[in-house]
């Protein structure tokens, strides 16, 4: 099984790097039985990431084939100033993405029943500002869910929203909650347990689905 970790320009190191670390220590646990990668639109090719120019290597081009996970970050930057001055604001980064040849690809692979499309924080903006996720439940940062609701998707205020092939979560740090998720429903609990205990770190928050009573006014 693969994950494939979408880098683009911009992006926020934090969105890629927690569930990066997470998703190999649970393969490492599995016996090495999840391919984890750091892949582009364009291939192989240093990304730069929006905090004082980071940068990630993408070894692979992003594959809507191959089983697995495909996880797209968040952007990383300020969140206001003129677009036409030439500020690279969030809401640019986010926007640009769709007009990369990501977006095709994007596409294929939510169209492929052997992939779970998962994002963190604005990688939910960035598909939805594509129109890829129009009506799904998803989450993103706390900051951008008018936008996610007025691109189309309906926001659901938990910290990962698992919408069967659409996995999606909060703000920078629900990286670490969103990849255990992942794990548990590939693998069970053992797994994101063992990776929990040797990261001295909890999961946070509900995971919610489209299951069970809808609780009533109070």
């Amino acid at each position: 099984m693969h994950a494939q970790i979408v880098l683009f320009d911009g992006f926020d190191p934090l969105d890629v790097i927690a569930p990066y670390e997470v998703l190999v220590a649970g393969s490492d646990y599995a016996g090495g039985d999840l391919d984890v990668v750091l892949v582009s639109a364009e291939g192989p090719r240093p990304v730069v990431s929006g905090s004082r120019g980071l940068t990630l290597q993408a070894t692979a081009q992003l594959d809507p084939a191959k089983p697995g996970f495909v996880i797209v970050p968040g952007a990383s930057g300020p969140l206001e100033g003129d677009p036409d001055e030439g500020a690279e604001t969030i809401p640019v980064l986010l926007a640009r993405f769709g007009e990369t040849e990501a977006v095709p690809l994007m596409r294929q692979a939510m169209q492929n029943p052997d992939i779970t499309v998962a994002t963190v924080c604005g990688g939910s903006l960035a598909l939805a500002m594509a129109g890829l996720i129009d009506g799904r439940h998803a989450n993103t940062h706390h900051l951008g869910v008018d936008v996610l609701e007025a691109t189309g998707a309906v926001p659901v205020h938990a910290r990962v929203v698992d919408d069967g092939d659409l996995v999606t979560a909060g703000g920078v740090t629900s990286g670490l909650d969103l990849a255990l998720h992942l794990l548990d429903r590939s693998y069970g609990p053992r797994i994101p347990l063992a990776v929990e205990q040797m990261f001295a770190y909890e999961r946070r928050g509900t995971v919610w689905t489209d299951t069970g009573r809808e609780p009533k006014a109070v």
